[in-house]
């Protein structure tokens, strides 16, 4: 039987579809929406033939370009058997064929840890507090380093400047889905403007959201299982990714982001910021990062834009987790003062 809070599925349709779909599916017995997700409602399907995840659109009107939960299908159909871990993709349903009325896909549910505090204070081992960045930095450069070519990505994003699609892209976003005036956030979209760095010609398969409550470890060892979300995944410049997850170091251990900020580091395992970048260099043969300042200062601006959208969800009232929407929405103001902050320290 689906909870009793979640409205949108409807159990027997779904039921019936999906083992029309799916090889041995049978006996959907349980709908259980997960409460983490901010973006693209996800739920696990308990059923007699075993788990399932299910990941669907948001219902309601939608900004343009978003939730685009057929490329999340497309990005980790073709990561099957590469470096990279995903769950196995099993199906892709169409706005059109979907019997809950929007497209979603189903996928493999990956049995695991996931850390939300990256601090890991759950881990005993500062030995083992290490091993898990690591894992995150390897698995990094493995996403960077695909083959694009090789699995059938090769088309998929658009060719040019990066960073200057992507400011646009998110600026847009931004002015969209506002619903008071930011000072800060418009002065942070002067500067970017301002300090666009040359396009550099560096293109690689980016994850767009990459940090720790992404990724799924083994239960008993520092071994990375899978990476999930990748709504925000195209073809772009690879330090985005490494910039966005570098603002982790920055962000406060307290509030509504779980960040570093604060916490030694050093005796509790954890790498510091420059080691995770010249670890990631190493990996990927660069010799440095030019115009980090910009890398970073993007990052904060575009999650500032991400989270001003799923405050616009919570106000609009279809966001997937209402109380938590909110929170994040209130903190887009102190996201952009974080990154003015970086610019002036350089």
């Amino acid at each position: 039987m689906a909870d009793a809070d979640d409205t949108t599925l409807n159990e027997d349709d779904l039921a019936a579809y999906l083992t029309g779909v799916i090889d041995g599916f049978e006996g959907l017995t349980r709908i259980v929406k997960f409460q983490s997700g901010q973006s693209n409602p996800t739920y696990r399907l308990d059923a007699e033939s075993g788990t399932y995840v299910l990941r669907a659109k948001p219902p309601g009107k939608l900004l343009p370009s978003a939730h685009q939960v057929d490329r999340e299908f497309k990005v980790m159909q073709a990561l099957a058997g590469t470096c990279v871990p995903v769950p196995a993709m099993l199906h892709l349903a169409s706005d059109g064929d979907s019997p809950i009325g929007r497209a979603f896909f189903v996928m493999q549910h990956v049995e695991g840890r996931i850390f939300w505090d990256p601090a890991l204070p759950q881990l005993d081992d500062p030995v083992e507090r290490g091993a898990v960045f690591d894992a995150m930095n390897r698995t990094l450069a493995a996403i960077h380093s695909v083959d694009l070519e090789a699995v059938g990505l090769a088309d998929f994003g658009r060719p040019g400047n990066y960073f200057s699609r992507q400011l646009s892209r998110w600026s847009e976003q931004w002015r969209q889905s506002k619903i008071d005036d930011i000072a800060a956030m418009e002065q942070l979209i002067a500067w970017l403007e301002d300090n666009l760095p040359a396009d550099d010609g560096a293109v690689a398969l980016v994850h767009g959201d990459y940090r720790l409550d992404n990724l799924i470890f083994a239960a008993d060892q520092p071994k990375l299982l899978a990476v999930l979300d990748w709504e925000l995944s195209t073809l772009g410049h690879p330090i985005a990714d490494l910039a966005y997850q570098c603002m982790q170091w920055r962000l406060p251990n307290s509030g509504a982001f779980k960040g570093l900020g604060g916490i030694d580091r050093a005796e509790q395992g954890l790498p510091s910021e420059a080691q995770y970048i010249a670890a990631y260099c190493d990996r990927r043969g660069l010799r440095g990062i030019d115009d980090w300042t910009f890398y970073l200062a993007f990052s904060f601006f575009r999650l500032a834009a991400i989270l001003q959208g799923v405050f616009k969800r919570y106000a609009d009232g279809n966001a997937s987790n209402p109380q938590k929407a909110q929170i994040y929405g209130r903190n887009v103001p102190a996201l952009s003062k974080l990154a003015l902050e970086a610019i002036e320290n350089g």
